[in-house]
Parts: structure tokens; sequence; C-alpha cells
């Protein structure tokens, strides 16, 4: 048995917990500073963290590995399993010239690219991540985003900064409902809280997304929508999540948000419509080698051609919607209860004993494998129905995987090292040895708790991992500081949405959405300014609500 200790390095925490951070800091430099590709970067710290784990906090070796391996697997499934059936089903849209038609179809509310980025990533993608999270938004968004025709890199970077705004209460509500299992606080008090949180960042999300694609001259042009759309959805989750319910905030915020902006678009359009060149690529596969042209419509499906039907608008959609209904049945009563018994698998992975500092075992050294229930799965299952309702046959959709797969050969090394990494430093202590030295910081912890969920999920790359891993710690902190348990352990699921756009798998996930792997590091340093920068205001944010100054915000 192995118990984790939290300052193995000459009794000091401080120590221990700079020596934790090294793993992270050697990624984080040399994807932003010396640019490496993302799989060696990964490959190198997860080296790192397994040798410190092994030398400095004394983990067995075979244990080390083991937890390794564990990480990995689950870079495999759920994440690696949901991005290979999302770009399947794009790429077969892609063959089938459907693709072409759904960008037209964007068209028609509005031909401008800033709006369009604000309905497909902030709108649509808020959708998705309610019913779905582990990436899926941005693997699906960022494609769409380069189907209108806006440069690959920065249709990644929009789409990672979108995909804060929702993240919170994502997946119908399961990190919040993982924080509140872990800590022991009343759910609903958790989501109310996170509910006076997030809606301060989600309102200024859209005017973000509009500065990053044409700065200062789009938001000028176009603030009016950003406004509507970040007022609607941060009103719309504070409503809910205060007086409704924490599993369906985000539905009921990116459908009111939807409904908000398409509404406004026809009664106000920019004044200056900016589009896409007339040569602009029509998805991320061309985008990385050159420009194409859409083909004459009417052509044979499977051929490339746009089809030209009537109610094409609706079959452009019917992919991702299939995808929203698929995700919404699998919350139905029955359907919900048939998956959880029968679709997901509990078992202890074999080789790890491993035992937190107060003596308790390790949540990580148990694996859930939801191989009925699993949101790669739901998409798989919707590719089918995607191959049906388009007539693609067999022989076409399974050259459109392949194609797939070869396209994220350098992705699957890049997750699965970054997933290990993350496993590794969870089962080690460091992470916890990292967190408990923040903690130590008395009074003034509100100002960092955000920031230990930020770091949770930059390590891991989810909110409800960042809830599990460091739930306990914001609650116990609360206590011997005086502070609110419920207002810390809340900001630790908001803040901890911020470091989503620069975790390593995030970043991976993106790069091969947008068919330029080894694109990460650029990426990286793109969206980093803005994940520091929002996380040091939503910092400050919470300290005040600690104080009297913003503390009627939290009775």
């Amino acid at each position: 048995m192995y118990r984790q200790v939290l300052d193995p390095l000459a009794g000091s925490l401080l120590w221990s917990a700079l020596c934790a951070a090294l793993p992270l800091l050697t990624l984080f430099v040399l994807l932003g500073v010396f640019r490496v590709k993302a799989h060696l970067a990964a490959v190198a710290s997860l080296v790192l963290a397994i040798a410190l784990a092994v030398l400095v906090w004394d983990m067995p070796a075979g244990q080390a590995l083991s937890g390794a391996a564990e990480g990995g697997f689950y870079g495999l499934f759920p994440i690696l399993w949901i991005l290979l059936n999302a770009l399947w089903i794009y790429k077969m849209t892609e063959v089938t010239g459907w693709f072409a038609v759904l960008r037209r179809s964007f068209g028609s509310v509005s031909t401008d690219q800033r709006v369009q980025a604000i309905l497909i990533a902030f709108c649509f993608g808020a959708l998705i991540e309610a019913l779905a999270g582990f990436g899926t938004p941005v693997a699906i968004t960022v494609v769409m985003l380069v189907a209108v025709g806006i440069a690959p890199v920065k249709a990644a970077t929009v789409a990672l900064v979108a995909n804060t705004a929702p993240v919170a209460f994502g997946s119908l509500g399961v990190p919040l409902t993982t924080l509140a299992g872990v800590t022991g606080l009343p759910l609903h008090d958790l989501g109310a809280m996170a509910g006076r949180q997030t809606p301060l960042i989600a309102a200024f999300i859209p005017l973000v997304l509009v500065l990053l694609l044409d700065g200062r001259r789009g938001v000028r042009e176009t603030w009016p929508v950003a406004v509507v759309a970040g007022v609607v959805f941060g009103l719309a989750q504070f409503l809910c999540a205060n007086f409704g319910s924490v599993e369906i905030t985000d539905i009921v915020a990116g459908i009111a948000t939807l409904l908000a902006v398409v509404g406004f678009l026809r009664v106000w359009q920019p004044a200056t419509v900016r589009q896409a060149p007339a040569a602009a690529p029509a998805g991320p596969t061309e985008a990385a080698t050159a420009a194409t042209t859409e083909p004459a419509a009417g052509t044979a499906a499977g051929t490339g051609a746009e089809p030209a039907l009537r109610g094409s608008a609706l079959m452009a959609f019917a992919p991702y919607l299939i995808i929203c209904a698929l995700f919404a049945l699998t919350q139905v009563g029955p359907v919900k209860d048939w998956l959880t018994t029968n679709g997901t698998l509990h078992f202890t992975w074999p080789g790890l004993h491993v035992e937190t500092p107060a003596g308790a075992p390790a949540s990580a050294v148990t694996f859930k494998l939801e191989h009925l229930k699993g949101g790669g799965t739901v998409l798989f299952l919707a590719g089918l129905l995607t191959m049906a309702l388009y007539r693609i046959g067999p022989r076409t959709a399974a050259k459109a995987y392949g194609a797939t797969l070869h396209r994220l050969r350098w992705t699957v090394v890049t997750v699965t090292a970054v997933l290990a990494l993350a496993w590794v430093m969870n089962l080690s202590g460091q992470t916890v040895s990292l967190g408990t030295a923040l903690a130590q910081t008395g009074t003034a912890f509100a100002l960092f708790s955000p920031i230990v969920g930020w770091l949770g999920v930059a390590v891991t790359g989810s909110d409800t991992s960042a809830n599990s891993l460091f739930g306990v710690l914001q609650v116990t902190a609360a206590h011997q500081t005086g502070l609110d348990p419920v207002l810390l352990a809340a900001a630790n699921s908001s803040g901890g949405v911020l470091g989503k756009m620069l975790s390593p798998q995030n970043l991976a996930v993106a790069a091969a959405a947008i068919g330029l792997p080894g694109s990460e590091s650029t990426i990286f340093r793109r969206v980093l300014g803005w994940s520091l920068g929002l996380l040091a205001v939503f910092a400050l944010i919470v300290y005040l609500q600690s104080t009297p100054v913003l503390g009627w915000m939290t009775v």
C-alpha cells in the first residue's frame, strides 16, 4: 500500500509544491516558449512526473507505471473515442457535400463571420456542452467555424475560449453533482453559488470572441449582438441555477441565447458585414493545405458535391440535431437508469494500492468505464444514423473512418501522454501538494481558491475531475480560515473552467479538429493570455465575494 505524502522534499510543503509544479512548467514551457510538438512535450513531461513520483514521493515504480497506464487508457476512452466519432461524422458530411450546405445555411441567418462565430461557438457550443462535454463541443464547433470561412487556428482559439462559459454546468450538471458528492454540501447551494459566479464571466465571452476574430473594429461593429448573447446567457444561467435545476441550466441558457440572438438579428445586422474570402476553405482538411471552391449543386451524393434538395438546410443540420436528440434521450428516466445499470463498468485498476494522506483509498484507483453510456458511443450511434440518413455506403463510411484515424495518429500520443501525466501527478500526491500549499494562505485563500480549480482543470482537462481532486481540500481550507465552504467549493468549479482552454488534451482536440496536429503550441500561445487574464479577474471577484464588498451576492 502506498500512502501519499504532502511534504516529501525535506519535510517542506513549499519545496514539495515547487517540485510538483515542474512537470506542468516543463509542459507549458516546451509548448509555449520552445514550440516543441505537443506529443513530444507531453511525453517528456510524463517521464519527469514518473521520475519525481518514484524518486521524491517514494511511490513504487510499478504503481507509478500502472497509474500512467490508467491515465493513458482514460485518454483513449472516453476522450479520443469522443473525438474520433465526432470527426467521423464531420468527415461524412464533408464527402457528401452536406457540410457546404451547412456553411450556406449559416449565411441565411447572418453573412457576417463574427455573428456566425457567436451562434456556432457560443450558442450551439453551449448546447453540446450541456449534453456531452469531454471535448465534444470543441471537436464539433471547430469544424463548423472553419466551414464558414474562419482561419483554422483562429477557429480553434475561438472554440476553446467559447467553451469556458457553460462548463461548470456541463454534461447535465455532472461537475457540480460530483462536487456535491465529494464534499457533502447541498447540490442546490453549490449550483446557486456557481450561478452567481460564472455568469459574470460568461456575459463578456461573446465580446472576447469578436475581439479574437476582428480586433477592436469587430467589437465596435458587432457589440450589440455580442452583448445580447452574453447578457441573456448569463441571466438564464443565474435564474435557472438559483430558482430551477442545476442539471438543465446550460440547456435553458443555450436555447434562450440562441433564440434571443436569432430574434435580435431579424431587426439588427452589422452595418458593415465581414465575410470569408471567396476562396475560403470548406473544411479543416482542405484548410490545412489549400483553398477549395464549392462544386456545382445537384451531383450525386458521396462525391463531395453540394446537394440540391428541398429542405436542405434542415438536412445539413440533421447530424447535429441527431447528436442533441440522442444525448437528450440518454437522460430520460428509464433510459438513463438502464444505461447507468448496464452501460457502466466499475473496477479496481490492476496494480494500484494508493491511499490519500488521510488514509482513505484514492478515488483514482477505481476506473469507471462507460462503454454504452459514454459520449463517444452516443456519437458513434449518431454516425450510423447519419450514414442511413445520407445514404452513405459502408465502404465510403469505413474509408472516412480510416481517414479520421490516420489524421488523429499524433493526437492519440498527445492525449494519452497528457492524461497519463495527470494520473501520475494525482496518484503520487504531487497535485495535492500543490493545492495544499496554496491553502496555507489564510483568509487570502479566497483569492487563490479559483486558481486551485484552474490548476486541476489545466492538468486533467475536466472540471469534474478537478472537483473530485480538490473539492474536499477547498472545504477543509474554508473551515480552517473561517471562509464560506460553499463559496470556495463553487469557486473551484467556476474557476476551473478557465483552465480548460489551455489544457493540453483540449489543445490536442482542437488541433486535430482543424487538421493541423502539431499546432498545439501556436494555439496555446493564443489562449494563454485570455486564460490567465480571465482567471485574475475571476479570482478578484471571488475574493470580494468573501468580503462585505460583494458578500451580498452570496446570501
